[in-house]
């Protein structure tokens, strides 16, 4: 599984989901949207944007249980068996 965020200094959305993905996904990459025109268009107005695979799947505002769902699609974070 490869895992992007998207990402802006200044932003702290941008910050929260570095941050966690430091935690939860060592292995990230963290692409700054202003290094290239393509990303900043693509991207730029809508930082935080954690891409997986090729697809964007979180974007702006969301929760770190939200990016647990995504990066650990089949894990029981908190043991209730959820399906």
């Amino acid at each position: 599984m490869q895992i992007m965020l998207y990402s802006r200094r200044g932003c702290h959305l941008c910050e929260q989901a570095e941050e966690w993905l430091r935690f939860h996904a060592p292995a990230a990459t963290i692409i700054d949207v202003d290094s290239e025109p393509e990303e900043t268009r693509a991207y730029g107005l809508r930082v935080p944007v954690v891409v997986i695979d090729g697809v964007a799947v979180l974007e702006g505002r969301f929760a770190e249980h939200r990016l647990l769902d995504v990066i650990r699609p089949n894990s029981d974070r908190d043991g209730a068996g959820r399906r």
